[in-house]
């Protein structure tokens, strides 16, 4: 009775808001045009479709307001104008009863609040969703927030994404843009991610690792988490104190360099993906605030790490190469890119994805590059390689949506950010250091074990590489039967090959076609490794 009487609410404030409209009602099934009938008689409010949705999940409740912020990180499917309405998503909810907040925080910590702090405001400092946050003091004199989850929440939200399930699952069957934006999934990934954020041991555990990655940086600051204080149902941090991040009229009393605040923001996101590999997927302005006790040098500060993002090594690698080849605009080398990571099938017309690709990018550059949007490139590029059977995968869907959180949040600061001046040299660099032969024999001898279970392929990829190069043909080749007549033999055509695979692989994807662009300690690194397999 209770999900009827949800589903009743649901379907009046999809009427109000005429959300009918997002879809070709002709095309639905006769039952459902019967029911949306009576719709066509109400005029649609005055107002954009994505206001409308926004404002229609903001009646629906806090679990409707958290899956249309989920929405928002899906610009892959979902359409822009729809994407940044839903962006203004706040989910600032009535506080729960205070008595109720301090009979949590004991019963998680086995202690009385007089005894686990010096002082506890009893007046909330904020209020969300799934948790809610108050001021205290510890015993030695630390200000703390101290964070708990909502009473009865997981009941909540265990019974509103039954419902969204079955409404997904409805839409999926019944209309082309259901299928089209795979809102199973969809629902599927939101369970998850809301389900992880009820427990703060997690958000603790992102947040201590986010804080030693940056100790010391002049860029960005995480607050200490006190884990004596802290579970899974009880998160205690230090309290900090600074300016939101779109408190403007503020950051301009303190006369804030914001041409330097907006490059540390690209920075930081940068260091984040590819030095760290651990990146903050949430930063919307709720999370970030500035310390501009230093105006010139100002920086960040960041909260709530309840959603983290981390790549491959090998899609931290392709997307690099990626991001450095579309601004040369080198189109082909693009779709090779796409193909060589498997983020497309191998047997994918190269000449064909080049044009997609061309005629995607292609009018972008030929505006000023501080008006081109390089999170917006790389979701029109992943929408072009979905019609050649491209698998969204959710680590690139979480950093593409972080990356337009960053630059859309560093133009509102400083409008002629050019990201690409301060991506650029820092992808170069990254690249040369990473894959440099000193940095390959460091991975080497870190991932040893692992390496030497691959021995044994190393050959055989080596001889297909060689024919590639040699042939350009991207067609599989099949592997070539390696044998020696004893163990000494086969050693030495291990080392050879282990050294060829440093060699070659330092300068891959270089020698494709560019030769001459191979490093010299590459292609010394490659000779003797041939050398070695050479030997009799």
């Amino acid at each position: 009775m209770s999900r009827l009487l949800r589903l009743t609410t649901i379907l009046r404030t999809v009427t109000r808001y005429r959300l009918d409209t997002f879809f070709d009602v002709d095309k639905l099934p006769r039952s459902a045009r019967l029911l949306l009938a009576g719709n066509r008689l109400l005029p649609a409010p005055k107002l954009p479709r994505g206001e409308r949705l926004r404002r229609a999940l903001e009646d629906l409740g806090p679990i409707f307001i958290k899956f249309g912020q989920l929405l928002s990180t899906r610009p892959d499917l979902i359409p822009a104008d729809i994407c940044r309405e839903l962006d203004k998503l706040q989910d600032d909810v009535p506080p729960f009863d205070k008595a109720h907040f301090v009979a949590i925080v004991e019963e998680a910590l086995g202690n009385s609040i007089d005894n686990l702090f010096l002082q506890f405001d009893r007046e909330p400092l904020a209020s969300a969703s799934v948790a809610q946050v108050h001021a205290a003091v510890l015993p030695n004199g630390r200000e703390v927030v101290v964070k708990a989850i909502r009473p009865g929440i997981e009941k909540i939200i265990e019974q509103d994404i039954k419902l969204l399930f079955t409404i997904a699952r409805w839409l999926e069957a019944n209309t082309i843009d259901g299928r089209r934006m795979r809102l199973t999934e969809v629902v599927g990934d939101y369970r998850n991610t809301i389900f992880d954020e009820l427990n703060l041991q997690r958000e603790g555990a992102n947040a201590s690792l986010l804080r030693r990655n940056f100790d010391g940086s002049p860029l960005l600051y995480v607050p200490e988490v006190f884990w004596s204080h802290t579970n899974e149902k009880v998160l205690v941090m230090e309290r900090i104190y600074a300016v939101p991040v779109t408190d403007v009229a503020t950051l301009q009393q303190h006369n804030t360099n914001f041409k330097v605040l907006a490059e540390r923001g690209v920075e930081i996101f940068f260091t984040q993906v590819f030095e760290h590999n651990f990146f903050h997927a949430d930063m919307h302005p709720g999370n970030i605030f500035v310390d501009p006790s230093n105006p010139q040098q100002p920086k960040y500060l960041a909260v709530d790490c309840a959603i983290m993002g981390t790549l491959t090594e090998a899609d931290q690698y392709y997307l690099a190469r990626n991001l450095l080849a579309i601004f040369r605009r080198d189109y082909q080398q693009v779709a090779e890119l796409h193909v060589l990571s498997g983020w497309v099938p191998e047997g994918t017309n190269i000449g064909e994805f080049t044009a997609a690709i061309r005629t995607v990018c292609e009018p972008i550059f030929e505006r000023p590059l501080r008006e081109i949007s390089f999170g917006q490139l790389l979701v029109s590029l992943f929408r072009t390689a979905r019609r050649f059977d491209m698998e969204v995968q959710p680590s690139l869907v979480l950093l593409q949506k972080t990356l337009l959180n960053i630059e859309g949040l560093g133009r509102q600061l400083y409008p002629d950010l050019d990201l690409w001046a301060t991506a650029h040299p820092f992808l170069e660099r990254w690249l040369k250091e990473r894959f440099q032969p000193n940095a390959l024999v460091e991975q080497l001898k870190r991932h040893g074990p692992e390496w030497l279970e691959q021995f044994p392929q190393v050959p055989q990829l080596i001889f297909h590489t060689l024919e590639r190069l040699q042939t350009k043909d991207s067609s599989p080749v099949r592997p070539v039967a390696v044998t020696t007549s004893n163990g000494k033999g086969r050693g030495r055509i291990w080392a050879g090959a282990a050294l060829m695979g440093i060699g070659l692989g330092s300068a891959y994807p270089e020698w494709l076609g560019q030769l001459q662009q191979i490093p010299t300690g590459s292609l010394i690194l490659a000779g003797a490794g041939l050398l070695l397999l050479l030997l009799k």
